[in-house]
């Protein structure tokens, strides 16, 4: 049954962290960025208090991908977004569910967030992150582990938030989940990343043994399809079978753009090795075409929505255009992603092809992987993207003793490999079993001495005081 809480205190740290290869997607390329961490001191009614943490990295150029901003901009909004939604969070002293408490906040975050210029992805940053540290919060408090406490929906997840449900939809939903002991990984293949040979797509030291790929694109079907041949040759040299996706991060200009690519995946006989083994298609047009473009033809091939996903009701608007599913970020909202699961669950049960995808927007080892693998875990995602352990160099440059005590509190999901601790890849996959331990899918919290407070944005003119 859900429990009742009230925030008593909200901070916010990061930590720069380094990769050790460039990560191009889209029009931008990441060398590094800052991630950041969440920990919240909350009261459970008649429970006590305790602490809850959350981390992710400030990506740049995703959240938010107008040009004329530059990357640090993008990485600003993110802070903003974090620090308006404390305030917000902290108006209500109250205590309520952790979902009520959600829902009762993302509204009034939304309008503040545009009245900086903060689009609606960006702005659900900051809640998204407070929400996982309470929920964090509050297992811990209760003393049960997120897979046992999610079924029995501690946090009151209900309908209010999504009009085309109803509570008992949610619930029943919920009820039903259970643990996935495994969750494949993704592997990834960035826009500069390296496809033939020694290090290419194909090097088990490289791909660590996936049997699943997300691949790249960059808008240009032309440039694309030569690039989606050249890959899809390595991959037909596994010894394994696999399964690819493919994501051009809102590239494509428009359907006629989009058209001329699937065109060339029906027909030509040398994407194949790619066509026969494609899953979906990721986010190919900018989010605002996507909302006003019926797939009409094109939903032949199954697509999925990432970028567009910047509301409650994204899932059912994409649906109606043509799209059979939505991604799954815990940088989105863990509250959306059941609710979308729930959708998809039930437009399943009813004869559609509908699904929920795991996306992984760089989740650095430690708090951010493990509470996004669970969520995946919980809602049924068998695959996910895995993006941390292959631009980062394993926990990178996280101090020693925070490491090792991640790799002692979960032990089947990491292990000590060339003087680094990174994550313990078994099969092409992930364990989760000690993801099960009393609160958000962690037994431990991070070195809150070893970073520093979050870096402190200057706030923008609100648009209607602007001259």
């Amino acid at each position: 049954m859900p429990y009742r809480l009230a925030v008593k205190d909200i901070a916010f740290f990061e930590r720069p962290v380094q990769f050790v290869r460039p990560f191009r997607f889209g029009a931008v390329v990441i060398k590094a960025t800052p991630q950041a961490f969440v920990r919240i001191e909350i009261e459970v009614e008649g429970k006590g208090r305790a602490v809850g943490a959350s981390a992710e990295f400030l990506v740049p150029k995703w959240f938010d991908k107008r040009p004329h901003l530059a990357p640090e901009q993008t990485v600003e909004q993110l802070r903003r977004s974090l620090l308006i939604a404390r305030d917000i969070y902290l108006t209500h002293s109250g205590f309520e569910a952790a979902f009520g408490l959600h829902a009762a906040c993302i509204g009034a975050q939304i309008e503040a967030c545009a009245r900086e210029d903060i689009p609606p992805l960006a702005a659900a940053y900051g809640p998204a992150e407070i929400d996982k540290a309470i929920l964090d919060a509050l297992l811990r408090c209760t003393g049960a582990n997120f897979f046992e406490g999610m079924a029995a929906n501690i946090a009151g997840v209900d309908a209010r938030l999504s009009r085309d449900l109803a509570d008992a939809d949610v619930w029943r939903f919920l009820a039903g989940c259970k643990r996935l002991e495994r969750v494949a990984i993704r592997h990834t293949v960035g826009m500069d990343d390296k496809i033939e040979g020694e290090g290419g797509v194909a090097d088990i030291s490289e791909n660590a043994g996936a049997r699943y790929f997300k691949l790249k694109l960059n808008g240009d079907p032309a440039h694309d399809a030569d690039r989606l041949i050249r890959i899809g040759k390595e991959l037909a040299t596994l010894s394994h079978d696999y399964r690819v996706t493919l994501d051009a991060n809102e590239q494509y200009a428009d359907l006629a753009a989009l058209s001329t690519l699937i065109d060339r995946l029906d027909h030509d006989a040398a994407l194949q090795p790619i066509a026969q083994k494609l899953l979906y298609i990721e986010q190919p047009m900018p989010r605002n075409i996507t909302k006003a473009s019926p797939l009409g033809a094109l939903a032949r091939r199954d697509f999925i929505v990432d970028e567009a996903d910047d509301s409650y009701d994204a899932f059912p608007v994409a649906r109606a255009l043509g799209y059979r599913g939505i991604s799954s970020k815990s940088c989105k909202g863990i509250y959306k992603s059941v609710i979308n699961a729930t959708r998809a669950a039930k437009w399943s049960a009813g004869g559609e092809k509908c699904l929920i995808a795991g996306e992984d927007l760089t989740c650095q080892a430690g708090l951010a992987v493990q509470q996004d693998l669970a969520l995946g875990a919980l809602i049924g995602v068998t695959h996910a993207e895995r993006n941390g352990h292959h631009y980062v160099d394993g926990f990178g440059d996280t101090p020693v003793t925070e490491a090792e005590a991640f790799l002692s509190a979960h032990p089947d999901l990491y292990i000590r490999e060339g003087g680094k601790i990174r994550l313990a890849i078994h099969d092409g996959g992930l364990l989760t079993g000690s993801l099960a331990t009393p609160g958000f899918a962690t037994a431990t919290h991070p070195d809150w001495s070893a970073m520093s407070p979050l870096t402190q944005p200057t706030p923008k003119i609100p648009l209607e005081k602007a001259i």
